[in-house]
């Protein structure tokens, strides 16, 4: 929620800085509602699709320095099953998937890098862990997309 300072008025347009607050609303879980009668639900999953190809390929070299240069190895090996990837603490070691396309292996070298910077289980919990990293990524990611579409 965008709001000028109250001293505005007494300002230049120039000189008068917006703030940006958070106003608290009312949220409700979908086990808590029931759906209305004779109305079509709207779905409640977010829409999602798999990550593919490679314009972002430019990208993965100077993440994978940047990695680096915190003092972990970073390997890309075959890794079975859905697991894109991990990030050992101990061992100070990240894998990543090389089966899966070169925009989601940044994606995931972004995600476990972020793990690497700190934002573990046994600081945050597991789900607070990962919301905390994805939310990181999904905003790297959104600004390179950003960045890329004006080029």
């Amino acid at each position: 929620m965008p709001i000028k300072d109250r001293d505005a008025e007494h300002r230049s347009d120039e000189d008068a800085q917006t703030r940006l607050l958070f106003k608290a609303v009312s949220l409700f879980d979908r086990s808590q509602v029931a759906p209305l009668q004779g109305v079509e639900p709207t779905p409640l999953d977010a829409p999602r699709q798999p990550l593919t190809g490679d314009s972002h390929a430019h990208l993965l070299a100077p993440m994978q320095a940047f990695t680096e240069s915190l003092g972990f190895t970073v390997t890309f090996e075959q890794i079975p099953g859905q697991t894109g990837g991990w990030c050992d603490q101990k061992a100070r070691r990240i894998v990543v998937d090389q089966d899966q396309p070169t925009n989601a292996r940044l994606r995931i070298l972004i995600h476990e890098t972020i793990h690497a910077l700190g934002v573990g289980y046994a600081e945050y919990g597991r789900e607070r862990a990962e919301v905390i990293v994805d939310s990181v990524v999904f905003r790297c990611c959104q600004e390179q997309a950003a960045e890329h579409a004006w080029r």
